[in-house]
């Protein structure tokens, strides 16, 4: 149940509106999720309470399907930000340097959600094409944006970009340190139970050909994850780069950037945001706008 004074989403048509719904968006997810529990307190609660080793794809199926919802959900965007502060109310613990977390306190919950930007600005100089400097400020606020859906207090997260730099790397000088899941999650020798994909019947024969599609994945995975980080973060987290991988991810991004946007719009935009596009074509051209 949404009121006049929730948060609304970002606005149709926006940056984000253009990055997130888009499969390439798919491949930065990794590192911004790696980026994020890089954070100890968010490391911690992850390595705790998380399900991320024993059900990998459904904890990802989740959690794209949320970030799909502030962004594409409507009002549905509002009420998915209050199931999720209200999942991590009782998350807490003792994080890697002996401090007590909680996941909603506003420092934490403010970094997973930060990392979203820097990661975006990046990785689409690679997969789409670079932000200009006024796509990169509309992406900033569009961001804050969302987190105001999420909850995320206008206090707790720098308002510029101009504020936002220094704030992002004075968290990798002083705060973020590979933790525990940040190594798992680069890993790419890290045992990953099979999806449950297809009719039931099928499932013995996707479960008795993983072993030999898990290497590569997890290769993929993890190289995508690296490369796409931004370099200062990397760094941080003193994860080994060498110009050979970076001409790889240059060469394969290429390739990605010429032939995702000659896909039709059903391979080339994730289901919501699909759907989102389709409201929102017909609604312009109800209005005589398109």
């Amino acid at each position: 149940m949404t009121s006049a004074g929730d948060p609304a989403p970002p606005p149709p048509g926006g940056v984000l509106w253009s990055l997130a719904g888009d499969v390439r968006g798919l491949l930065m997810l990794p590192a911004a999720l790696t980026l994020q529990v890089a954070h100890p307190a968010v490391g911690a609660g992850v390595d705790e309470h998380s399900v991320f080793r024993t059900d990998p794809w459904g904890r990802g199926e989740r959690s794209l399907r949320s970030l799909q919802l502030w962004i594409y959900g409507g009002e549905a965007a509002v009420e998915e930000g209050r199931r999720l502060r209200q999942l991590h109310r009782t998350i807490q613990g003792t994080d890697t340097r002996g401090r007590r977390y909680h996941a909603l306190a506003p420092a934490n919950y403010a970094w997973v959600h930060a990392t979203g930007f820097p990661v975006y600005q990046h990785a689409s100089r690679y997969l789409v094409r670079p932000l200009t400097d006024a796509q990169e400020r509309a992406l900033y606020r569009e961001w804050l944006q969302v987190g105001r859906v999420l909850g995320i207090h206008d206090r707790d997260m720098p308002q510029t970009v101009e504020e936002f730099w220094p704030y992002y790397r004075k968290m990798l000088a002083e705060e973020v340190e590979a933790t525990v899941v940040v190594r798992e999650l680069v890993a790419a020798d890290r045992p990953v139970p099979p999806p449950d994909l297809g009719p039931p019947v099928l499932r013995p024969l996707v479960a008795a050909v993983w072993p030999l599609l898990l290497p590569p994945l997890a290769r993929f995975r993890s190289f995508i994850t690296v490369g796409l980080m931004p370099p200062d973060a990397r760094d941080a987290l003193g994860l080994a780069w060498s110009p050979d991988q970076e001409r790889r991810l240059r060469r394969l991004c290429t390739v990605i950037r010429l032939v995702v946007p000659a896909l039709p719009e059903r391979l080339r935009y994730l289901p919501l945001a699909r759907s989102a596009r389709a409201a929102r074509h017909a609604e312009l051209k109800a209005r005589g706008l398109r």
